[in-house]
């Protein structure tokens, strides 16, 4: 990632064609996937359509508050705005899967997984299960950059405002042809332009909303004990972005009865979309399988 500096004006936010991925069911669980931080639903679509057309699922997939807006409107996004808008979508998934008498699923990818657990720590009644992806509470990843151990620092002053980080490769994909894809639209934004952020994600990271993390995955560490559902970690061995360490400190420290860690050898952090993306949806439909018939293990 190199990093990039700008005044972005203050932008207003725009009308979006959509507010994600919606696909009912019935019967087997209801569940609730949160994309991750610069991200769209469309990062988790494979997973939503392999749940709902090989299970029988229904898939919840919003979108987080601010994200398809103009960067300057996602930069100024507080912490308890993300997790705001990801508990208006849980209590509406809690509400259909109350109403088909199904068990409840929820997990995201990277932050999308951190706000998962946070939603199962002060729900745990309602929750059935958590499948985390790739979560992030640490970036540690061979990726990332070292200017990113700054931000901390840079946290308590003004530069915070104009700094960014710009995506670069291999953008959490080890697939090649997909990589290149990315690499070509992501080559068309820029900081006053983030093109089809609403569908593709961010060409860029604001330091700004980098530094709105750090009180999130704090609380997040916090809540880890009240985590009593069952626990599904899929985590790449050679994450670029966060890795094992992450789910492994999820594992030792949640209150449920049943974790378990699936380590991917062929891909990097979006495990989503990446070349063993149908691995992923092969241990997701067992884990939600699993909740709808009431089975205590996998």
């Amino acid at each position: 990632m190199a990093l990039e500096w700008a005044w972005v004006r203050r932008q207003s936010p725009v009308a979006l064609a959509d507010r994600g991925i919606f696909l009912p069911a019935g019967g087997g669980c209801t569940v609730l996937l949160l994309h991750g931080l610069t991200g769209s639903p469309t990062e988790l679509g494979y997973l939503a359509y392999s749940l709902r057309h090989r299970g029988g699922h229904a898939v919840r997939v919003p979108r987080l508050v601010n994200h398809g807006q103009p960067l300057g409107v996602l930069a100024r996004t507080k912490w308890q705005e993300l997790y705001g808008s990801a508990k208006e979508a849980f209590l509406e998934a809690r509400s259909v899967a109350r109403e088909e008498k199904s068990p409840l699923v929820v997990g995201g990818l990277s932050l999308g997984a951190v706000l998962s657990l946070m939603l199962a720590a002060e729900f745990p009644e309602d929750v059935g299960g958590v499948a985390c992806l790739s979560p992030t509470l640490f970036y540690d990843g061979w990726n990332v950059p070292w200017t990113h151990k700054l931000i901390p620092l840079v946290n308590y002053t003004p530069l915070k405002f104009f700094s960014f980080f710009r995506e670069s490769e291999p953008f959490g994909l080890r697939d090649t042809e997909l990589r290149r894809k990315i690499a070509e639209q992501y080559g068309k934004m820029s900081l006053r332009d983030s093109g089809d952020a609403a569908a593709l994600g961010y060409a860029h990271f604001p330091v700004q909303l980098f530094c709105e993390m750090r009180p999130l995955i704090a609380r997040c560490k916090q809540m880890l004990p009240a985590v009593t559902s069952p626990v599904l970690l899929v985590q790449a061995a050679n994450d670029d972005m966060t890795g094992p360490r992450n789910s492994e400190f999820i594992r030792d420290r949640v209150g449920s009865a049943r974790s378990e860690l699936v380590l991917l050898e062929r891909s990097y952090h979006v495990v989503s979309a990446d070349l063993e993306r149908e691995t992923v949806a092969g241990h997701l439909q067992r884990f939600c399988n699993s909740l709808a018939a009431g089975q205590v293990h996998a």
